[in-house]
């Protein structure tokens, strides 16, 4: 048989060159992006906490106070024992874990304020830079 140079396909060596090519973009773009992740989900956080803390003043004005730390965030779907003036559910669908798959902190009084809600962040441990970094209603992401 008779090849004609144009059916012959690639060499394994261009298809190396290639595969190393894009190994390189991917080692160079790969880190940014992930980057980013990290961000992204404390700035869910963040939006999250600020949806409860929305939820917690709507339920202040029904019941006069907000729910104590043993009612929890709870407090805003299911009505408390005792609550005569709870009007809710205050928040559409149930009450969603932190980004990272832990339940949000909730303590009233606060030590910053009337209460606070708080995730651990990535590490899922008080403290931690970066990632790590605990998320509170009390300072935002960049403090």
């Amino acid at each position: 048989m008779n090849y004609l140079k144009k059916d012959r396909g690639f060499t394994l060596i261009e298809l190396l060159i290639v595969m190393i090519i894009l190994g390189m973009l991917a080692a160079l773009v790969a880190p940014r992006m992930f980057g980013k992740v990290g961000k992204s989900q404390q700035k869910a956080a963040k939006t999250q906490i600020s949806l409860f803390e929305t939820a917690l003043d709507t339920y202040r004005l029904d019941v006069g106070k907000f729910p104590t730390t043993e009612q929890g965030l709870a407090a805003l779907r299911e009505k408390p024992d005792g609550e005569d003036k709870w009007d809710g559910p205050y928040l559409p669908k149930e009450i969603p874990l932190d980004p990272w798959g832990s339940p949000y902190m909730y303590r009233c009084p606060g030590e910053h304020g009337d209460y606070e809600i708080m995730s651990y962040g990535a590490d899922k441990q008080p403290g931690g830079d970066n990632e790590d970094a605990d998320i509170v209603n009390w300072k935002s992401i960049d403090q």
